[in-house]
């Protein structure tokens, strides 16, 4: 039996029923399959219901109220994605004063799902997949399609770190000369990362949005939750990819993978930088400012949406910041002040500079 759908109101509750009613006939759904898929950090739901067209399997459908998520980025980026050869839900139907949308679906395994963590090397396929996905979408980019990611956005990411990881969760309030440092280095970040070259950016690009095709090891990923997709640095994705907000990485396999994607897109005439050392310092900085707003995103998911399980990666997060921080001397004074509001003794010794 299936595990039924809630609803807390019941006017959407019948509007998503009157909705859904001529679409079973036209796509031969089956409205006694219809049962909760997923949920995701924002206020969108995905119910799955089994079909009996020929080649279609099952379908998701996708509940995201219109007050609280905008539908439209994820049909312009579907549409994008799509044309750049990728495999991404197929938009059936969509509702969108009403944020209903039924999609073709890619399956229920995630990469995520299939990912050994205890032998990095056995999970080199689905990475390499990750990487050939990454550079077709990155090879479509074309400026003025997607926003930007300039630098009041970069700012605005990084303030969620004071504002709902140390202030609303830690309690903790900045000293001017902490505030001070926490500024200096907020703009050092950006303008860093404001000089890699600009392409489409997927912005939430790990396993847990990639999903394993049915049809084998040999075929193509699919991609998820791309509706934040911007034009923006270069190095973005592959730090995604390989700091995970949900999984870590030994240096060697990251190492090995960063290579692997930075060889492939210089042979496609991607503008990653020549040395590869530079290209990798690149990456790091970008993934630096990329975790501290998660830990802002996810202080802020558990706070004002009541959804707890995401701070349990917090010490993942200040792990990263921590390793990132202390190998770059320009950064070291922020990974001393990392230490102090996080009570952490520093180790003489443990960091390092960089030129």
């Amino acid at each position: 039996m299936n595990e039924p759908i809630l609803w807390t109101d019941p006017v959407r509750a019948a509007a998503f029923t009157a909705w859904l009613a001529p679409l079973l006939p036209a796509h031969q759904l089956r409205a006694e399959t219809l049962r909760p898929a997923s949920a995701d950090a924002s206020f969108r739901r995905y119910f799955r219901i089994d079909s009996a067209a020929p080649g279609l399997g099952s379908c998701i459908v996708m509940d995201a109220p219109p007050a609280l998520e905008n539908c439209a980025p994820f049909v312009q980026v579907a549409g994008l994605m799509a044309g750049a050869g990728l495999r991404v839900p197929e938009v059936l139907a969509w509702n969108e004063a009403q944020g209903f949308m039924l999609l073709t679906d890619l399956g229920g395994q995630t990469v995520l799902d299939v990912i050994d963590p205890a032998q990095p090397s056995a999970n080199l396929p689905h990475y390499l997949q990750a990487i050939d996905a990454l550079v077709a979408w990155q090879l479509a980019s074309k400026p003025g399609v997607l926003p930007a990611y300039d630098e009041a956005l970069l700012k605005r990411e990084l303030q969620l770190f004071p504002d709902w990881y140390l202030a609303k969760h830690r309690g903790l309030t900045l000293d001017p000369a902490q505030q001070t440092l926490l500024d200096n280095t907020f703009n050092l970040l950006v303008a860093h990362n404001l000089g890699a070259a600009s392409v489409y950016v997927h912005r939430d690009f790990m396993p847990r949005n990639l999903m394993v095709n049915p049809g084998g090891a040999d075929q193509p990923l699919g991609v998820l939750d791309f509706q934040d997709a911007v034009y923006g640095p270069i190095t973005y994705d592959i730090a995604s990819l390989m700091r995970d907000a949900f999984l870590s990485w030994g240096e060697d396999f990251v190492l090995d993978v960063t290579v692997r994607y930075w060889q492939k897109a210089s042979k496609a005439g991607l503008p990653v930088d020549a040395d590869f050392g530079e290209f990798y310092r690149q990456v790091e900085w970008m993934g630096l400012q990329r975790h501290l707003k998660v830990a802002g995103i996810f202080a802020r998911i558990t706070l004002r949406d009541g959804k707890p399980k995401y701070l349990a990666d917090t010490p993942r997060f200040i792990g990263y910041i921590r390793a990132t921080a202390g190998r770059y001397r320009e950064l070291l004074p922020f990974m001393r002040l990392i230490d102090t509001l996080e009570g952490v003794e520093a180790v003489s010794g443990y960091a390092f500079g960089r030129v």
